[in-house]
């Protein structure tokens, strides 16, 4: 099916361009809305064409072309890599995972906002973030009504169509165009104090439309394309992440057998990656039927779980699948159109509806301390990797919140268990659950003390398990004060070793 067979509204057909002269539209300055989440429904064309159009406005000089850029979430090399490439990026938010963005954030030549993912709609209306001059939006198909089908991500796409003065589109033939009717977009959301409760109370809910409303009248220019998401295939889960997974199921059972979780467990959210992947393919493995999902992204491990039946229904706001996982969802769509619901991210992650919903909330971590907070986001304290996405909104209000790791990086240079963690995104109040394929340690009930002896017998590598029990007895020990106990001019000591001597 062609791009131009999905472009039904003839008034928004009058408006067909290509991406070279859509990209003439946006000014130097513009604050830019862009669709896309974790690889997904980003646009294609029009990034490329403006990036090479500032590249050729910046070779001859004058005041440099910079725009500044918000998302849902990561976008691709196509978008992100290719605008911060001819540094036409002045400021990004609210999540990234481009090298050559990071590059420049941490250079401190691109401003970068990492905002809590369901906030960032909040932050727009409430005008916190400026005025949007352009959203740019890739879509499935545009019907006669000039209403929009969605395409692989929601994000924050209904919330840019509607603060947008201006709107480009961009149609892609490459979306399966029997994702129409698999969205629900809410629009029942308002500010303070005129908000109301969203009668949401199982994952599988609709609650909303199917389509997204596009005001014909705002939008300047339509672009066709045809082109794929980028796909990042997923490692086959190694050693490290199988024992991870294991610890993970093992404590599920536990709590089956307790009584604290149902056999069916509660909603699972789950953070992108190989472990992630390997949590979910042991859920798949067991003797699990019938689970739900309330989270942000839909990964391999998630179709597989569908597929089988362990999985009932998996609600989020994106998908992230590999090359294999698109082929599969693509041939199979008709299985998986009853079974996965998309929102947009403020819907997806919304604190209220997972502390409701109970959510179990597994995400990864760059570092955690002996304590229990959590470093998501930076390197050794200053550098940023990725940002805090969405594990935030789950960590602090979901039923269980799990954070994993491996116990150590750069091959046992660096240990994921710390002193003191030198940045902070997720305080000892919000981790519950601390797991590494050394151990898991559950800390809910314990005191900083009892954390500690936790978190160190259970999840830090041997090669560091007796130097963190050293510092944290010579802690206790330095009458510094009990309850937390700290020494101040070593705490952060780990770090600077490794920053001047390559290893903890």
């Amino acid at each position: 099916m062609s791009s131009t067979s999905r472009i039904l509204c003839s008034r928004l057909r009058e408006r067909i361009m290509s991406a070279e002269q859509a990209a003439e539209l946006i000014s130097p300055g513009a604050n830019v809305g862009m669709s896309g989440f974790t690889g997904a429904g980003y646009p294609k064309a029009v990034p490329a064409a403006l990036a090479e159009r500032i590249r050729h406005h910046n070779a001859a000089g004058g005041k440099p072309f910079r725009i500044n850029v918000w998302t849902g979430a990561s976008t691709a090399p196509e978008l992100d890599g290719a605008l911060a490439e001819v540094d036409g990026i002045e400021m990004r938010l609210p999540f990234q995972s481009d090298p050559i963005c990071r590059g420049r954030i941490n250079s401190g030549t691109m401003e970068y906002v990492d905002y809590h993912l369901s906030e960032v709609s909040q932050y727009a209306w409430s005008g916190f973030l400026g005025k949007m001059d352009i959203a740019l939006i890739e879509v499935a198909g545009i019907r006669e009504d000039g209403s929009l089908i969605p395409s692989s991500s929601v994000g924050n796409n209904k919330t840019w169509i509607e603060q947008a003065d201006r709107i480009i589109l961009e149609v892609n033939a490459q979306q399966n165009a029997k994702l129409e009717g698999m969205h629900d977009i809410y629009y029942g959301t308002a500010l303070p104090p005129n908000r109301k409760p969203i009668m949401l109370t199982h994952p599988a809910d609709r609650i909303g439309e199917a389509y997204l409303h596009c005001p014909v009248d705002k939008v300047i220019a339509v672009v066709e394309t045809s082109a794929a998401d980028r796909n990042s295939p997923f490692k086959a889960p190694d050693a490290t992440s199988r024992r991870i997974a294991e610890h993970i199921l093992e404590f599920f059972q536990r709590e089956i057998e307790i009584g604290r979780l149902p056999k069916e467990l509660l909603p699972i959210q789950s953070g992108v990656g190989n472990i992630p992947n390997a949590v979910l393919e042991g859920l798949d493995a067991g003797p699990f039927k019938n689970l739900t999902a309330f989270t942000e992204v839909i990964q391999d491990g998630m179709l597989k779980m569908l597929k089988s039946g362990t999985l009932g229904v998996a609600s989020a706001t994106a998908f992230s699948l590999s090359p294999d996982g698109i082929r599969e969802f693509d041939e199979n769509i008709d299985l998986y159109r009853d079974k996965i619901i998309l929102r947009q991210q403020d819907i997806s992650n919304h604190p209220e509806l997972a502390r409701r919903l109970g959510i179990i909330a597994m995400n990864g971590l760059i570092e955690a301390d002996i304590y229990g907070n959590v470093n998501s986001t930076h390197i050794m304290g200053s550098r940023m990797m990725n940002g805090i996405g969405g594990s935030g909104d789950f960590a602090r209000n979901g039923y269980l919140s799990i954070f994993v790791s491996p116990s150590t990086a750069k091959d046992g240079a660096i240990s994921s268990i710390v002193p003191m963690v030198s940045h902070v995104d997720h305080t000892e109040h919000d981790v519950k659950i601390i797991v590494t394929e050394q151990g898991l340690a559950d800390l809910r009930g314990l005191s900083p003390r009892q954390r500690a002896h936790a978190i160190i017998n259970n999840c830090a590598h041997p090669d560091f398990r007796e130097r963190l029990l050293d510092y944290f007895n010579r802690a206790c020990a330095s009458g510094r004060g009990m309850h937390t106990p700290h020494l101040l001019d070593e705490a952060l000591s780990w770090h600077q070793r490794y920053e001047t001597e390559g290893r903890m």
